[in-house]
């Protein structure tokens, strides 16, 4: 048996854009993504802090060092230039394994930089 278990999460970034003319998905500083181990294109829960709003969607990557955080398409509805975010990625892990399993924890400072 497998189970769900969180991969990587990236805590308390905050939303630089929202662009609803964009296909979909959310822009992540690559350094950001580097980081917290997700690819682009991978998919990606995402947790708004100040109004709630949770969705899924995939990643992909901004200009490194850019401290982009950018919501697209649909997404963009969900969320306010400013908004704290939480990025979730998830994995399956054998049951066997899963007590000893640990994710990635991005903790985020002020300018959506990596660290605290």
């Amino acid at each position: 048996m497998f189970l769900a278990m969180l991969k990587s999460k990236i805590h308390r970034a905050q939303v630089t854009g929202c662009d609803l003319d964009y296909e979909g998905s959310i822009s992540i500083d690559g350094d950001v993504l580097d980081a917290a181990g997700i690819v682009p294109f991978e998919q990606v829960d995402i947790y708004n802090i100040n109004n709630g709003e949770r969705l899924t969607t995939y990643a992909i990557a901004a200009p490194r060092g850019s401290g982009e955080f950018g919501l697209n398409g649909a997404a963009a509805r969900k969320a306010a230039v400013g908004d704290k975010i939480i990025i979730c990625s998830y994995s399956y892990v054998p049951a066997e394994e899963a007590r000893n399993y640990r994710p990635i924890i991005v903790l985020m400072s002020e300018g959506n930089r990596v660290g605290r």
